[in-house]
């Protein structure tokens, strides 16, 4: 089925390129300096200068 002419984009106008693939990112690790610790999201309460508290 074809398009109504109206619906048709002006002659003027050029065809949109085409859009690049993403490229692949590496997941980041810890920060440095940080000490490993367990995720505050698994045990339902974070901390913040040695303040736990629940959310």
């Amino acid at each position: 089925m074809k398009r109504p002419k109206h619906l048709d984009p002006p002659a003027y106008l050029s065809k949109s390129p085409p859009v690049p693939a993403p490229e692949a990112v590496e997941p980041a690790g810890p920060p440095s300096g940080d000490k490993p610790r367990p995720e505050p999201t698994r045990y339902g309460d974070w901390e913040k200068n040695g303040i736990a508290w629940d959310f």
